[in-house]
């Protein structure tokens, strides 16, 4: 497992690299949450702190996260339209 973990680690680093400041300044300042499956590997989220140097935390429920934010999200739909056509 080295290998993938190396390459999620890579991809976080460079995510963070190129995203805009306030964003970036958002993360620094929460830290990082993981979701889904991959949240449960062990240490995962002490290793990909240790990389990046932010805090990272795995969400409550990860196997629940998305299916969650996604019912939040319709129960706000207006909302969610009004953001999509103001891009």
């Amino acid at each position: 497992m080295r290998d993938p973990l190396k390459e999620i680690g890579e991809a976080l680093r460079n995510v963070l690299e190129i995203m805009p400041p306030d964003l970036a300044g958002d993360i620094v300042n929460h830290g990082i949450i993981l979701t889904g499956g991959g949240a449960l590997i062990r240490q995962l989220d002490k290793y990909l702190s240790e990389l990046v140097k932010i805090p990272v935390y795995v969400a409550d429920e990860p196997l629940l996260a998305v299916a969650k934010g996604t019912g939040r999200a319709l129960e706000e739909i207006d909302l969610l339209q009004e953001l999509f056509e103001h891009e």
